[in-house]
C-alpha cells in the first residue's frame, strides 16, 4: 500500500502587537489592490459608452424580429386580407388568437371579431407562417406596457391603415410563408398528360 505525504499549510499569523495591526492594515490601504482597483474604474468611466439611452434612442431590430402582429391589406383595394379561415386560431399553440365569423349574404364568411390576447402570445409566428393570404405577419412594435394583466388588442390595433394600403407604403412581408421575389422563375411547367 503507497503512503501519501501531506504538506501542511500554514497560514501566516496575523500581528497580535498594534504597530504590526497598522502596518497591516497600512499595507492593505495604500497597496496595489487599491490603485488597481483603482485603474479599472478610471479606465471603464473614460471607455466609449455602449449603453443605450432607450426611450430617446433605438438599436435597429433584425428582419426576422418577431413582435406584436400586423394585419395586413391588400394593396390594390385597401381590403382586408383575412379570409376568417381560422387556420391562426387553430395552430396557436398558446390560444390566444379567437375569431367569430358568420356566413354573409354572398355565401362567404364575414369577420365579426379578431383579437390576440397579448398577454398570452409567446410571439413564435406559427399565425403568420400558416396563414394562405399573408393576412397576419409579426410586425417590429415591441412595446406592449399595459397596466392590465390580460392585455388583449382588437382587430381595429392590428390592421393596417387604408391609406398606407393604397399609397403603397406598406411593404410586403418577406419573411415565413411569403411568396419569393423571384417565384415565377422557380415554377416547372407540368405536362398535360401523364
Amino acid at each position: 500500500m503507497a503512503t501519501q505525504n501531506y504538506k501542511w499549510f500554514q497560514a501566516p499569523k496575523s500581528p497580535e502587537s498594534p504597530q504590526g495591526k497598522f502596518l497591516k492594515t497600512t499595507k492593505t490601504i495604500f497597496g496595489l489592490d487599491l490603485f488597481k482597483g483603482l485603474g479599472l474604474t478610471l479606465k471603464e468611466f473614460f471607455s466609449p459608452k455602449v449603453t443605450v439611452q432607450y426611450p430617446l434612442e433605438e438599436l435597429p431590430l433584425s428582419p426576422r424580429y418577431r413582435a406584436v402582429h400586423n394585419l395586413q391589406r391588400l394593396l390594390e383595394s385597401g381590403e382586408e386580407r383575412c379570409i376568417g379561415c381560422g387556420l391562426c386560431e387553430k395552430i396557436c399553440t398558446s390560444n390566444c388568437i379567437r375569431i367569430i365569423t358568420h356566413k354573409g349574404e354572398d355565401g362567404r364568411k364575414k369577420i365579426d371579431d379578431y383579437t390576440i390576447n397579448l398577454g398570452r402570445c409567446i410571439y413564435c409566428g406559427l399565425c403568420a407562417e400558416v396563414c394562405p393570404e399573408l393576412a397576419i405577419v409579426m410586425g417590429d412594435r415591441f412595446e406592449n406596457a399595459s397596466e392590465q394583466r390580460a392585455h388583449f388588442g382588437c382587430k381595429e390595433d392590428f390592421l393596417k391603415d387604408t391609406q398606407e394600403a393604397q399609397n403603397h407604403t406598406q411593404q410586403e412581408f418577406q419573411g415565413f410563408g411569403s411568396v419569393s421575389l423571384d417565384a415565377d422563375t422557380k415554377i416547372k411547367k407540368t405536362p398535360l398528360d401523364y
